[in-house]
């Protein structure tokens, strides 16, 4: 071994270690309890832990990190519907043709940023004005955001000093190496008028979008997770105590203040008290869950299952948004390698030039990757996918309650193509996607258009309704605003329940343009930033 696989060794026993020894003499309070170890909860714990003097608190319900499907990019479907996983499926909807669509999320320490396909996505200039706007306070507009960006990322690309960062926790980088269908990609966006650029952050998300090979987050073939880079280097520290294999079953309560959690410890109940504050980063469906049977949310929601009303707010549960996808594909004249975790290339573009963002999100996969229900001997063994999505939804869901009990599962009316304007705009994200992938580029390295090819209006329509998958970006459950679906001001706090505050996606008063892992760095950055300034620290 060289000194630095010595030094990696060494922390690592430390870790191992410390963390025992911590776990081993659990602590009835601490400053702070940090609930999900995702992407932002993995940031909020990391930057308390800072000071020495603060005590910290993470509590995951999934397990460890350190297995190959986690760690190995190309790796990652397999991650999918194992113990790394929650497992959702939302409610059948009639809008897809009565299916139930799986809603994964991650479930083990690092969360989505573990088990998702490592893109770093900004979001669009327009997005953080929106966030801004809604939350009255300009620190959330994007210029604001832009100074979060170039803090905390450790950019490995082309030079951008007016937008990007270097020496940061955030490693980011092209894809290294892409393979000749994300590289094509860009010389069909061209053919059709798309203007192509070096990062699809930066320049190209404050205009009208464009085509670039994907920023990832990967590091000499290995991922990196938020929790790798924030919590991972600090958890040899006596001050920060992470435990997997915790389910947070309920919040306390004095009155209407939080005074801690209940848990669920490997299956035994267990209380912990919060000195100063609770934050919740459970992600947008188990954040309004925990919530409502808190007795926080629509007070008819909570009456239907028996929860004392604690504190009304009709807005948990309420705004659910996604990504929706539709996967088009064509088969390879030959087998190509699959680079990168499968997906280097991505194109953002405006249907119509007068929208603040783009609505077309399109997302290349280096395999064929067809929904259940189009699968069948049509689909090639070897080809890629453009997945066709919406950037920005008009359809709304919600989470609602199965029942009171911890594990009892949340009810997802994801509503997907609920609205008839988001059928309309799939026609034209399709339509788009079939003109790239059939473009005389593609030529010399496809055979043809598997799926789904010319089809008459309405069989094109029943595709759509058979295709729809989630690009598994669920979010704005628990939204920041004022009005009155809104859960949380523009500091992050619960509305009407104090020492409480959600950092994660739920927050999100609408999607972000792309991948929602950085705008959840950024939620979690925010949050720090935010409670340090109340408690001094």
């Amino acid at each position: 071994m060289n000194n630095i696989q010595l030094n990696q060794h060494d922390f690592a026993a430390a870790v191992r270690a410390n963390q025992a020894a911590l776990r081993g003499a659990l602590a009835a309070s601490y400053d702070f309890i940090v609930c999900g170890a995702g992407s932002s909860g993995s940031v909020v714990a990391a930057r308390l832990a800072e000071n020495p003097e603060v005590r910290v608190l993470l509590l995951e319900a999934g397990g460890d990190d350190e297995v190959a499907s986690v760690i190995e990019p190309a790796q990652w479907p397999l991650n999918l519907n194992t113990e790394r996983d929650w497992g959702f499926v939302a409610q059948p909807n009639r809008h897809l043709n009565g299916r139930a669509i799986p809603m994964n999320m991650g479930k083990v320490l690092g969360g989505g940023s573990s088990i998702n396909v490592m893109l770093w996505a900004r979001g669009h200039r327009a997005d953080w004005d929106y966030f801004a706007a809604e939350a009255g306070d300009a620190a959330w507009n994007y210029a604001s955001v832009l100074k979060i960006y170039q803090r905390i990322e450790d950019w490995h690309g082309p030079a951008d000093p007016e937008r990007r960062g270097t020496g940061g926790p955030v490693y980011v980088a092209p894809a290294h190496q892409p393979k000749p269908a994300a590289t094509v990609m860009l010389d069909a966006a061209r053919s059709l008028g798309v203007p192509t650029f070096d990062s699809p952050n930066g320049a190209m998300m404050e205009g009208h979008g464009g085509a670039a090979i994907n920023d990832l987050r990967i590091r000499d073939g290995k991922r990196l997770s938020v929790f790798r880079s924030y919590t991972y280097p600090r958890m040899a520290q006596p001050n920060l105590t992470v435990l997997t294999g915790a389910l947070v079953s309920r919040l306390t309560f004095e009155n209407n203040r939080v005074t801690g959690v209940e848990v669920l410890l490997d299956g035994e109940p267990r209380l912990f008290g919060a000195a100063r504050e609770v934050v919740l980063s459970l992600g947008a469906v188990n954040t309004p869950k925990l919530l409502m049977q808190s007795g926080i949310g629509p007070e008819q929601e909570l009456r239907r299952h028996g929860i004392p009303v604690r504190q009304h707010l009709a807005g948990v549960g309420q705004n659910h948004q996604d990504h929706v996808s539709f996967g088009c594909i064509w088969e390879y004249k030959a087998p190509q390698e699959v680079g990168n975790g499968g997906s280097e290339a991505t194109l953002y573009w405006k249907s119509d030039a007068a929208l603040d963002a783009p609505d077309m999100l399109h997302c290349q996969v280096e395999f064929p990757v067809p929904s259940a229900e189009n699968a069948g001997p049509h689909v090639p063994q070897h080809g890629w996918t453009m997945f066709a999505g919406l950037a920005h939804p008009k359809s709304r869901g919600q989470v609602l309650l199965s029942g009171r009990q911890p594990t009892d599962t949340a009810v997802i009316h994801a509503n997907t193509l609920g609205d008839p304007d988001d059928v309309k705009a799939a026609l034209r994200s399709v339509e788009m996607c079939r003109e790239l992938g059939n473009a005389a580029a593609f030529r010399p390295l496809v055979e043809r258009e598997s799926m789904p090819g010319q089809l008459a209006p309405q069989d094109m329509e029943n595709w759509l309704r058979n295709s729809a998958v989630t690009y598994w970006h669920q979010s704005c459950t628990a939204k920041m605003g004022r009005d009155e679906l809104s859960v949380v001001n523009a500091d992050l706090q619960v509305y009407g329940i104090a020492r409480l505050r959600i950092a994660d996606a739920s927050i999100m008063p609408r999607i972000t343009t792309g991948n929602t892992m950085a705008p959840c760095v950024v939620i979690g950055e925010r949050a720090a930033d935010l409670i340090k300034a109340d408690y001094g620290i």
